[in-house]
This record gives structure tokens, C-alpha cells and sequence, in this order.
């Protein structure tokens, strides 16, 4: 295990009473202020959708604390569908080589405790760059600043605190693609931006220093601009590969809000949200059957020639395929089933989620052995792209069992740590809405009379191209 020193199990709060009040009645107002219409700040509006990451200021409160609400504002809406927070902000206090991550099961603040990702605290930590460190979280502001707005504007989250030391952006962008997850997960970039400089001198460089953030020019922004330049930058790194789009929210300083004008510090904050299917699914699929083909293709003969999928140029697709969204790749022969692999929920470019899952399917489901050349010959293959999933909302299991559609949608279900997923497909053997809820619970793990007042349940329609034989003439040296 990777461990400097170790703290209790529950962090403190450190700064209430400093940066923001120490009392949750004078705490919950003031952070219902932030969070309500501010009209004194004109940035143009965020683009409708929940956002997949925010990059928000961390200073006292009554300097930042309006610029940091108005991105937190766009989580007031459908914030259920958030149970993860992955937070990361720059070590002010403390000296640190890479990622520091702490050891505390629980980080408290005025507002009551905030539970840590244990399971995500761990996969953070098979990275080279991570480690534990409750020093450099002792004192930190960067990340204790942002948990009341969080607990403010969240149903129930964990979270997953990074203090971001001497690192390169693609380290950072390495800890965010391996914490990425679904819509369940919300990334937090914490930063100011230039220090104390004049009024009009930190308005123009942080005019600069915004520009550069929403053309995703991670390269353009210096020490001097942001804080968080290099946990900013890592956050840029994936938004530009994964063609996400990015608001301004919100652009002031210091002197703007409760200190003078000779010197002061700059704020910002920014939504970034994940590009959606424009197209339905339906057209998408029927436009790239043959692009989709021939990556499955490609994936499957890589596998079998360099035990691994072939590298993708997302950049080289059409800007369909480009899209955030996930998919199935099914496998059989002779008309029996042969490997079926895919992503729930959409966390990568869908061609990079095609080709990944064509080749699990081929060699890693654990229920076959991995697929041989003599195979092909008899080898089809499909592939489903999933429509988003829909949260459902019931009363009861009744109720729940009314609103399925047999035949049409998909469902997922989570319970107790437990999920488990079924494809439209499955319908033609469990055509009864109640046996194929019971089913798809066993397959979670649960009991079939299974039920609680946390059951979860999503809906989602599927795709599917027509079932394709492999070719007849592959080369393995392709």
C-alpha cells in the first residue's frame, strides 16, 4: 500500500469559520444565496443538460463563493443521477510530488459527513502518480471549500479528493480517464486565477487566461495564470479528446466582491458537458454500419494477432462516432452465442467503446474461452448503441412493473452495491414483465423478492445493426 502518513478516520473541517461560517444556519443561507439567480454576473448561459465536470474557484466565500454557485447552480436539477464526486484542486500548503489522496473514511463540514470512495480510492491508487498523503489534506482549502456547495446542491454523494501537486497535465488526465464513470460521476476542477496584480491588469489576464479554458488550450495558460493550472490542464486534456463543449459561467475578481482594487485575486468558473447522440440511434446505426463493421472487424483480427484491440484515431471518424455513448458487441456461431460485451453507461468515445467491447467479447468473457482463427469462418457479429438511460421513478415494485415496456427497452437496476442490466433482446425469453424483473434481480446478486426503499431502476432503448458474418477472406497480417 502506498501510504505516507495516517490520519483518523474522519477529516475535520479546517476552515469553517475562515473561508466560510462555522454555523450550518449561517452556512446552508449563505450558500442558498450563492445558489439562487444572480443578476449582477452576466455570463452567457450554459447550454441545457447536466454537466459532466465543473471548474470552479476556492477562495473565502464572500470573494468567490457567487462565481462558484453559478456553476453549481446546474447541478440543482436532476442532481440523483450524481453519487460520485471526483474532486481535484492544487496543495498550497504542503510540498507533494503527483496526486495525493487521503486516508479518512469520512470528511465532515458544518453541514454534516461526506463518505469517501473507498472502491475509487483504491483504483486512484494502482496509479503510479497517486499516493496517500494526509498532510497535504490537512490544511487544504482548494477541496474543503467546495463540500457545501456539494452537500448543498447533491442528494447523497461519495467522494473522491485529490490534492494535485508536481505533475504533468497527463497525469492528471490519466486519474480522470480511470475515474471518468458514467453519469453517476461528476468531475471537480478547483482553481483561482491570477494573484494580486491591479484590477485592470487581472481583468485582462484572466480575459486571456478564459479564452484559452474555452478553446480547451491547456498549453496557453502559465503559472501565473491559475492556481490549479495543472489540474485545470489535465481536465482540458480529456475535454479536447473527448469533444466535450464548455460554458462560462461566471468571470470576476476581488475587487469585484468584497475586497479593494489595488490588489486582487481573479475567479472563474466554467460547466463542461459530454457530447451527446444528435442523431437517434437509429440513424446514427444505419449511417455508420459500415464503419461500425469494419472496426468490429479490425478488433477481433488485432486480438487474434497482437493479443490486444488495435489503437483508435478517434479524430479520423465521422463526428457521430466521436461521441460520448455506449454500446454491446454480441458474438456468435453457428447462431449460438459466443461472447456479448458491453458498457452500460456511456463513458468514451462510442468507436473506442465499439472497438473495446468487439474485443472482450472475442477473448474476454469469462463464460467462453477466447475466440480462435478456425472460428471466423463460422463467426456473426452485432453491435447495440444504447439510447441514454432514463431514470425511472415508482412508488413501488408495482408500479415499477407497469411502466416497463416489454419488447422495446432495456432496463437497469441497482440496489445494496448491486447492478445488473438487461437488453431489449432479452424480452423474447423473458416476455413477462414481472419474471424479468425477478431474473435480472438474481443476476445482480439479489434475492428475487428482493426490495427496498433504495431501489433504483433505468430505461433505455437499443439500436442494433443486422447480424453480419465475419468476412470470408480475413488477413490476420491487416
Amino acid at each position: 500500500m502506498k501510504s505516507v502518513e495516517t490520519m483518523s478516520s474522519i477529516r475535520p473541517a479546517a476552515l469553517a469559520g475562515h473561508f466560510y461560517p462555522a454555523t450550518p444556519e449561517k452556512l446552508s443561507a449563505q450558500l442558498d444565496q450563492f445558489l439562487a439567480s444572480d443578476p449582477t454576473m452576466r455570463e452567457p448561459a450554459p447550454p441545457p443538460g447536466p454537466p459532466k465536470a465543473l471548474i470552479v474557484p476556492h477562495a473565502g466565500y464572500i470573494y468567490s463563493g457567487a462565481c462558484a454557485g453559478r456553476a453549481y447552480q446546474a447541478l440543482l436539477e436532476g442532481s440523483e443521477r450524481i453519487r460520485r464526486v471526483v474532486l481535484l484542486g492544487p496543495c498550497h500548503r504542503v510540498p507533494i510530488t503527483g496526486l495525493a489522496i487521503t486516508s479518512a473514511d469520512v470528511w465532515q463540514t458544518p453541514l454534516g459527513p461526506v463518505p469517501i470512495d473507498q472502491d475509487a480510492r483504491n483504483q486512484a491508487l494502482e496509479l503510479s502518480q497517486v499516493s496517500v498523503n494526509d498532510l497535504a489534506h490537512e490544511e487544504e482549502h482548494s477541496l474543503e471549500v467546495h463540500l457545501p456547495f456539494l452537500q448543498k446542491a447533491l442528494s447523497n454523494f461519495s467522494l473522491v479528493p485529490l490534492a494535485v501537486g508536481a505533475a504533468d497535465n497527463e497525469a492528471v488526465a490519466q486519474l480522470l480517464d480511470t475515474l471518468w464513470g458514467g453519469p453517476e460521476t461528476l468531475i471537480v476542477i478547483s482553481t483561482d486565477l491570477s494573484h494580486f496584480l491591479s484590477y485592470e491588469d487581472a481583468q485582462a489576464l484572466d480575459r486571456q487566461t478564459a479564452e484559452a479554458i474555452e478553446k480547451l488550450n491547456w498549453q496557453s495558460i502559465g503559472r501565473d495564470q491559475a492556481c490549479g493550472r495543472i489540474p485545470v490542464s489535465g481536465m482540458l486534456s480529456c475535454a479536447k479528446r473527448r469533444g466535450m463543449s464548455i460554458a462560462r459561467t461566471g468571470l470576476c475578481n476581488s475587487g469585484d466582491t468584497a475586497g479593494t482594487k489595488d490588489r486582487v485575486v481573479g475567479y472563474g468558473s466554467w460547466s463542461l458537458f459530454e457530447p451527446q447522440i444528435t442523431n437517434n440511434p437509429a440513424s446514427l446505426v444505419d449511417v455508420h454500419t459500415h464503419e461500425i463493421s469494419k472496426s468490429v472487424i479490425r478488433s477481433i483480427l488485432s486480438g487474434l494477432k497482437n493479443g490486444k484491440p488495435p489503437k483508435v484515431d478517434v479524430s479520423s471518424f465521422h463526428a457521430d462516432l466521436q461521441q460520448t455513448a455506449a454500446s454491446f458487441v454480441t458474438l456468435e456461431t453457428d447462431g449460438r452465442l459466443r461472447g456479448c460485451i458491453g458498457s452500460v453507461t456511456p463513458h468514451r468515445p462510442l468507436i473506442i467503446d465499439i472497438v473495446e467491447n468487439a474485443y472482450a467479447a472475442a477473448f474476454n468473457d469469462h463464460r467462453f474461452p477466447p475466440l480462435e482463427a478456425p472460428e471466423l469462418t463460422r463467426l456473426s457479429f452485432a453491435v447495440s448503441v444504447l439510447s441514454p438511460m432514463k431514470a425511472m421513478k415508482f412508488k413501488n415494485e408495482e408500479d415499477l412493473l407497469s411502466q416497463l415496456i416489454p419488447g422495446e427497452t432495456g432496463l437497469m437496476i441497482q440496489d445494496f452495491g448491486r447492478r445488473s442490466v438487461f437488453l431489449p433482446q432479452v424480452w423474447e425469453s423473458l416476455p413477462e414483465p414481472a419474471e424479468f424483473l425477478t431474473r435480472l434481480k438474481i443476476k445482480a446478486g439479489l434475492a428475487e423478492d428482493h426490495w427496498s426503499d433504495s431501489f433504483q431502476a433505468w430505461q433505455y432503448r437499443v439500436e442494433k445493426t443486422a447480424p453480419q458474418r465475419f468476412p470470408a477472406q480475413t488477413d490476420l497480417h491487416e
